[in-house]
């Protein structure tokens, strides 16, 4: 396939609302010559950082966020050691995430089921999902403001607390709880490790460098299976007990390695003292407010609760969709989201990201495409785990190497993309050949995700599916970035991780509707007459379905129900997901290899 010609470069670089350097005072201009000789007392040894040759060029910025100057200092001045110590740090991290995620998804089933609302999956899903959205928007500006050090130990601790409600919950209230608390600060942490990534790499290298950081799902996609079903055969609480204890310990040494290089750079001089604000305490809660945009997170957290609850939970919890209740519910949320879009374009004092950025082809074009791509994937995977084990009574593990079985290739094929982009120069050229083998994935499974079918097939459409997002990913993520500067990398991601995780309540939402409209009728069509007493047990529990053999007319006709409900729930993705064409020819093909956004000892 024949690449694009190189993008207009300028034409990308939209203003942000913060001082340039050609608007500085002229007092700037007159200190100007002086970089030299204040830069004389650094050192010029290369082991104590980028090849310490400091120039005034490689100064941090000065008309950046402090946290972003910050960690623009630490690259200037840790060393290839320090590098690498913290890329291995952070694909730690990503371990951590991987078999956790691989825990909560093959053991959450029965952990709910457990306390009897199999049914609420898709809800817990999707209040997780949305506190993950305002989670992204509120660490990105977190670590502009205060820096990455101060908001990983933040996030760390987050999620630490979610791993010890988790493990300690006795109904299902708290369990929602703990999944709230284990999303704001895994979502956080990892998000977190996204952003260090950013700013340890050059922008035509980061397609590999998340490649990297990414691969412990190779390892988790089979290791995780096995290790949430020894947990599930001892104790399941222990799942979530013993990475208390890991998580802590793997992030303190990244922790040190920020803090320590901070330090450092301070005694180089490439950060200047920090001065006090003189503000009084009243003074310095209303500018946190302010800073952090307190009321626009209350209406976008509002106003996805408030819309995207209801398409899950009127089935369960009311009649129809002409209760009062519902249709309050759908208003009052579409009401909030569009205030928060008024609210921050017209009135917000600090906006989570200039208005005329956000709205940029590439910028809008990607965070679509990421919208979308995510709805179609989670309006069927919710409840594939629990087709796989109830369809081809299969154990918990090998229902999670299948799931998972795409994490392999997707791994080893993510390196692949990255390699192409460094090498190229351009990414857009694989996002055409990517949604189409996704929509092909997607729609043979259509026919082979019915119980007559062999389960290789649905293991080959995973691959399939793999190949195709693996390389949207990559690609949404080099895309967004490119579209701005280091300052913005953090806000960029935040929203393309938002419009993601919106996405994924969105599809969470549609799965639930789906679910619950469809298999209760299912059942009640399929189920033989003695078992109709026992409809809402069977509909409601996984291990009540898992306990008829297979053969059973009543475990023929779950069976049957459960193939209902996913070959719906995979028309209505496979239609969704062709959109995203049009998200594509929004974007522009920016040449990465001509961007520099970085600076000092990079990846």
């Amino acid at each position: 396939m024949a690449l694009p010609p190189t993008a207009d470069l300028d034409a990308l670089r939209v203003p942000v609302d913060l001082p340039r350097e050609t608007d500085l005072p002229d007092e700037r201009e007159k200190d100007a010559h002086s970089d030299d000789q204040n830069l004389a007392h650094l050192p010029h040894h290369p082991e104590h950082g980028y090849d310490n040759q400091y120039k005034a060029e490689d100064k941090p910025d000065e008309d950046i966020q402090e946290g972003v100057r910050e960690v623009e200092a630490i690259t200037l001045t840790w060393t290839r050691k320090h590098l690498i110590a913290a890329y291995i740090i952070m694909w730690l991290f990503y371990l951590i995430r991987a078999f956790e995620g691989s825990v909560t998804q093959n053991l959450g089933p029965f952990i709910v089921s457990g306390f009897s609302a199999h049914s609420l999956i898709p809800i817990i899903s999707v209040v997780a999902d949305i506190m993950g959205a305002v989670t992204y928007l509120t660490v990105a500006r977190a670590l502009n403001v205060w820096g990455r050090t101060k908001g990983l130990i933040v996030l760390v601790a987050f999620a630490t607390l979610g791993l010890i409600l988790s493990a300690a919950c006795t109904n299902v209230g708290t369990y929602a709880a703990a999944q709230i608390f284990y999303s704001i600060g895994f979502s956080g942490m990892i998000f977190t490790v996204d952003i260090l990534t950013a700013d340890t790499s050059s922008l035509k290298d980061r397609g590999l460098a998340y490649a990297y950081t990414s691969s412990p799902y190779i390892i988790t996609a089979f290791a995780g299976s096995k290790m949430s079903e020894g947990f599930y055969a001892k104790n399941w609480r222990w799942a979530y007990g013993a990475f208390t204890i890991i998580l802590p310990v793997v992030a303190a040494p990244l922790i040190m390695i920020l803090f320590t290089t901070k330090q450092k750079a301070k005694r180089n001089g490439l950060l200047p003292p920090r001065q006090k604000s003189g503000r009084s305490l009243y003074q310095s809660m209303w500018y946190y407010l302010i800073q952090f945009d307190i009321f626009g997170i209350f209406l976008v957290a509002g106003g996805l609760a408030l819309f995207l609850l209801p398409f899950s939970i009127v089935e369960t919890f009311a009649d129809s969709w002409k209760t009062p209740a519902v249709i309050v519910m759908i208003v009052i949320g579409g009401l909030m989201l569009i205030s928060f879009a008024f609210y921050e374009r017209y009135v917000a004092p600090v906006p989570f990201i200039p208005w005329n950025l956000l709205i940029s082809r590439t910028v809008l074009g990607t965070c679509m495409l990421d919208f979308i791509f995510i709805i179609a994937a989670g309006t069927w995977q919710s409840y594939y785990t629990s087709y796989l084990m109830v369809t081809y009574d299969v154990s918990i593990s090998v229902a999670g190497y299948i799931n998972s079985a795409s994490s392999v290739v997707n791994g080893v094929w993510l390196i692949g993309v990255g390699y192409l982009i460094r090498k190229t120069g351009y990414y857009k050229w694989l996002m055409w050949p990517s949604i189409a083998l996704y929509i092909l994935g997607t729609g043979l499974l259509i026919y082979f995700r019915t119980p007559d079918k062999s389960i290789g097939y649905n293991v080959m459409c995973q691959i399939f599916l793999a190949l195709a997002g693996g390389a949207l990913i990559i690609c949404m993520q080099v895309s967004v970035l490119a579209a701005g500067n280091h300052n913005d990398s953090a806000s960029l991601l935040a929203v393309l991780s938002t419009f993601g995780n919106v996405g994924g309540a969105v599809g969470n939402s549609i799965s639930g509707a789906i679910w619950t409209h469809v298999m209760p009728q299912a059942l009640e069509k399929y189920l033989p007459e003695e078992s109709l007493p026992l409809l809402d047990d069977i509909y409601e529990s996984l291990d009540v379905q898992l306990s008829y053999p297979m053969g059973d007319p009543t475990r023929i006709a779950i069976i049957e129900a459960y193939g209902v409900g996913q070959k719906r729930m995979l028309i209505v993705g496979t239609c969704i997901m062709a959109v995203t064409f049009i998200c594509v020819a929004f974007i522009k093909n920016i040449k990465v290899s001509e961007v520099k956004q970085v600076k000092g000892m990079l990846f």
